[in-house]
């Protein structure tokens, strides 16, 4: 539920006024209010999640997939709005963030208050309502979590990144549970994987903005004292532990060759540039590894796809 914003071309003092005379949809702010690249994640990983429990490719049951991807997706989203309330002012003084709605003036804090409470009650009533009352349970408990704990703790504490990092691996689980009414391997595998892949992504992006984090007063690994080389060894502990972590489908026998081939050249991958950016933290080893992490995950999800064992041909 979190990651790099692109900042818009328009100066935020100026961007409400402008608006019209750009063409800028009055959609627009409402969308950015739920980063939708971030967005488009969740809803990937909770669909995907959703077919882990089936791995039914009837159209039908791709369709009841989606649906789950959806609702959890507005819940997430909801979370996304709240947190962007409480930040509003920190957003402000970060050049990575400075655009947003919320500090531009596009939307009030009321309007986005209201918007997350309507995403995330129908998110919630959907997955009660239409799948299980588990996965309901577990995307309110994503949402406290995500506004609750990791919110806060971003100016108290470097944990923050570890907190953060459970709510980011939760959608493919709740998607599973949607589907299955309880939580199996396959989703508690992808669940860890994820959970694991957001550590070399993440130290990747607080590095490259280590400065725009200290002037919101936001603690992160790269911005602290003698941090020096930190971030680099974390993103090779995690880049190294997701490699074990993508073989367990294999290990408990649900995933063939296919998959356990694909799943260690990426694994390489992913680890190549992180001792890169280990050996030398810099603005190109920084980007050079987060392009990997962006490119990881999607190819692992396409593998879950191809692998015959796991489709069951």
């Amino acid at each position: 539920m979190s990651g790099p914003d692109k900042p818009d071309a328009v100066a935020p003092e100026l961007a409400p006024q402008l608006a019209p005379e750009l063409g800028r949809s009055p959609l627009a702010p409402w969308l950015e209010l739920l980063r939708l690249r971030v967005a488009s994640m969740v809803f990937l990983t909770a669909a995907l999640g959703g077919w882990l429990a089936t791995r039914d490719l009837a159209i039908l049951n791709l369709l009841r997939c989606a649906e789950a991807g959806l609702y959890i997706l507005l819940v997430t989203g909801a979370a996304s709005i709240i947190n962007q309330v409480v930040e509003r002012e920190t957003d402000g003084l970060m050049e990575r963030t400075r655009h947003r709605p919320l500090v531009t003036g596009e939307l009030t804090v009321l309007q986005a208050v209201v918007f997350a409470v309507v995403l995330g009650a129908g998110g919630t009533a959907g997955l009660a309502l239409s799948f299980n009352l588990l996965s309901a349970v577990l995307v309110l408990a994503t949402f406290v979590v995500y506004v609750c704990i990791y919110t806060p703790l971003k100016r108290v504490s470097t944990l923050n990144t570890v907190i953060g990092a459970v709510p980011g691996a939760a959608p493919v689980l709740i998607g599973y549970a949607a589907l299955a009414g309880e939580i199996g391997p396959l989703g508690w595998a992808l669940f860890a994987t994820i959970f694991a892949w957001q550590f070399p992504h993440f130290m990747a992006i607080a590095w490259l903005y280590r400065e725009d984090y200290a002037r919101a007063g936001h603690r992160m690994v790269p911005n602290q004292p003698d941090s020096e080389g930190v971030a680099g060894r974390y993103a090779v502990i995690y880049s190294l532990s997701i490699v074990p972590v993508t073989l367990m489908p294999a290990m408990s026998g649900l995933a063939g060759p296919v998959y356990v081939v694909g799943a260690l050249l990426l694994g390489a991958l992913y680890i190549i540039p992180s001792i890169a950016f280990a050996r030398e933290e810099s603005h190109e080893t920084a980007r050079r590894l987060l392009l990997a992490s962006i490119i990881y995950l999607p190819a692992l999800m396409a593998l879950l796809f191809v692998d015959p064992v796991l489709r069951g041909v």
